[in-house]
């Protein structure tokens, strides 16, 4: 601070009242650089905000699915979930398998045959 008060006071010197009106620009500069600042942050304030609503609703889902499939399963399936976690390798693909339940067989197409 003390070499900013003697510029500012070799300025006051060399040009009259020019430092005040030098003070004036640096003082509005930084203002202006404060509201770009704060501006940006209110900004990503609110990116933050909405991916924190995504990922509590996302949680929300997944909570659910989670008790779904719990209630869905036996307590063998039950019983195995720890053995899955202790290895995580194996826990990945049999995620996989319980998330997609079984498709239904469907019948074979017959071919499409047509007297002449």
């Amino acid at each position: 601070m003390l070499s900013t008060r003697v510029s500012h006071q070799v300025i006051n010197c060399a040009s009259g009242g020019g430092g005040v009106a030098i003070d004036n620009k640096i003082e509005q500069a930084m203002d202006l650089v404060k509201s770009h600042l704060m501006y940006a942050v209110r900004e990503e304030v609110e990116v933050l905000k909405e991916q924190i609503k995504e990922l509590v609703e996302r949680n929300s889902l997944l909570e659910r699915e989670n008790a779904l499939l719990k209630s869905l399963s036996n307590n063998d399936q039950l019983s195995q979930l720890p053995a899955q976690q202790a290895n995580p390798g194996s826990t990945s693909q049999q995620q996989a398998v319980i998330a997609q339940p079984p498709q239904p067989a469907q019948p074979p197409q017959q071919p499409n045959v047509s007297s002449a």
